[in-house]
């Protein structure tokens, strides 16, 4: 997930008519390629810190001391200095916090970054193995997803 960008709704409409509009294949492998590599943000809300505490059973005091950094105004997961998420266990390859992570990771891969042409879903693709595999993501749940955050 290179720029993990802002946490909040879209500024600008979808396209009327666009390139997705048959729909998508993705399914995700849990391979944590999404997960892992280029520094970036991924960023949190109160409702987000306090879901992660309650999956990890310690405070949201402790998420936000030990898992969170303020950056361009808003508050983001830390990560380590190879660009892995903090909540990344490289052992298993997995989210310690998969059942109560952000909107930001639940909506990926359909951000609107990655849909702006046919060329930067291909490059989605190529970092990411479930994209343009599994079932067909119709262009209802595609615009749904990519509205719920502006990255």
């Amino acid at each position: 997930m290179p720029d993990k960008g802002p946490n909040q709704p879209a500024e600008s409409p979808p396209p009327e008519n666009p390139w997705y509009t048959a729909g998508l294949k993705f399914e995700c492998t849990q391979c944590g390629n999404c997960c892992t590599g280029q520094p970036g943000y991924v960023w949190v809300d109160e409702n987000e810190i306090q879901q992660i505490a309650e999956c990890l059973g310690v405070s949201n005091g402790e998420i936000r001391l030990l898992h969170t950094r303020q950056a361009r105004g808003r508050l983001s997961l830390t990560e380590y200095a190879n660009g892995d998420c903090t909540f990344f266990d490289p052992k298993t390859r997995r989210c310690r916090v998969y059942a109560a992570r952000p909107r930001q990771c639940r909506n990926w891969p359909f951000w609107r970054s990655n849909l702006e042409s046919e060329e930067t879903w291909r490059q989605t693709e190529s970092e990411c193995p479930g994209t343009g595999c599994g079932d067909l993501v119709p262009l209802e749940v595609i615009e749904k997803l990519a509205a719920e955050i502006d990255v």
